[in-house]
């Protein structure tokens, strides 16, 4: 796991001998884990695999995050050497920081449901509750993902460190459930038919999560949809009529910033603040700008040059490359290419 998985977890590289820990001291080594909060040292103490799985977790979230956005303006970029994993970026209250909280909570509660399944947490298992659920032309039968279980402990560990009384508690805590609820949303009824001479006499299904990447395209729409909330303090509010003044305590909350717009559902992303400017690099924040980045010259969408470059341009090179080609199994037993090589035309923003 490199240090940036790590310490977007708050887990020190000193930390990760948690698979070697005898199931006597990982409960010991939970409680003086001082970078995690009580509540998440309390449920790190649950398996000797939680906290590999978390960590695993985090991982899928970066990786998607940086499938996703590989043809943005910011393209989710890591830094081994700070103190923060996405740089200062993340300090910014935007829709690219909404999105990397939905993404890693949906991590966290899609490798603690995978692991669950397989039986690498002692806590949960497979979803039994399926099987009390109506079905309609099948039976239900193997391992469906306990997903309510995901979804539980993603929620008390994720959302531990939030503040809601806090309208950048209030923001993370609303992404980090639509991450999970992105999940949730596309679970997949999987099946398998018994009969004699392959027919369908008997099917049996069960339930398991999408693919990730499927989870990640689909937060990405919400990224691009994103609603742009403010922040309403609580208090006391009075309203008055003709023959009496009522007092009414309103709870903080996020508004939307457009009261023409819809509300958000729980399944949208909300951001506070503008995005900064990701053409130029920006060393405070993190940001490393489009400079050098390819592009694609015929398209018009953002990973086209006009966009992608912001408008500065960009260079043409070309580079020879050689590559494996006309492939073909050889008896037996091995795979035989030939080495093929051209030249690609690459082009550069400058």
């Amino acid at each position: 796991m490199s240090k940036a998985n790590e310490r977007l977890l708050g887990t020190p590289s000193v930390y990760q001998s948690t698979l070697e820990l005898t199931p006597t001291s990982y409960k010991d080594h939970c409680k003086r884990l001082y970078y995690l909060v009580e509540k998440q040292r309390e449920l790190c103490g649950l398996s000797q695999n939680v906290l590999s799985t978390i960590s695993l977790g985090a991982k899928m979230g970066i990786s998607e995050c940086q499938s996703q956005f590989r043809s943005q303006r910011w393209n989710c970029s890591t830094f081994d050497e700070s103190t923060s994993v996405f740089g200062g970026v993340l300090s910014i209250r935007s829709r690219e920081r909404a999105y990397v909280y939905a993404i890693s909570s949906a991590g966290a509660a899609y490798a603690v449901t995978r692991a669950c399944s397989r039986g690498e947490i002692t806590e949960c298992g497979c979803d039994g509750k399926i099987r009390q659920k109506p079905s309609k032309g099948f039976e239900w039968g193997g391992c469906s993902e306990d997903i309510t279980f995901g979804e539980r402990f993603s929620k008390e560990f994720v959302d531990a460190r939030e503040d809601n009384q806090q309208a950048e508690g209030l923001m993370n805590l609303h992404n980090n459930e639509a991450g999970r609820r992105a999940i949730r949303s596309r679970m997949e009824l999987v099946c398998k038919c018994h009969g004699v001479s392959g027919s369908c006499s008997m099917k049996v299904c069960w339930r398991k999560m999408a693919a990730f990447s499927e989870i990640g395209a689909a937060l990405m729409e919400r990224f691009e949809g994103a609603f742009q909330m403010t922040y309403r303090g609580g208090g006391v509010a009075i309203s008055s009529s003709t023959s009496s003044r009522v007092a009414k305590k309103l709870k903080n909350k996020l508004l939307v910033v457009d009261k023409n717009m819809k509300k958000p559902t729980k399944k949208d992303l909300v951001y506070l603040d503008d995005s900064p400017d990701y053409c130029e690099r920006n060393q405070t924040l993190g940001v490393l700008g489009t400079k050098s980045r390819i592009c694609n010259k015929t398209s018009k969408a953002i990973d086209g040059c006009s966009l992608l470059c912001c408008g500065r341009g960009y260079k043409t090179r070309w580079i020879d490359l050689e590559e494996k080609c006309n492939c073909r199994f050889v008896w037996c037993c091995h795979v035989q290419c030939d080495i093929c090589r051209q030249r690609k035309e690459l082009h550069l923003c400058n």
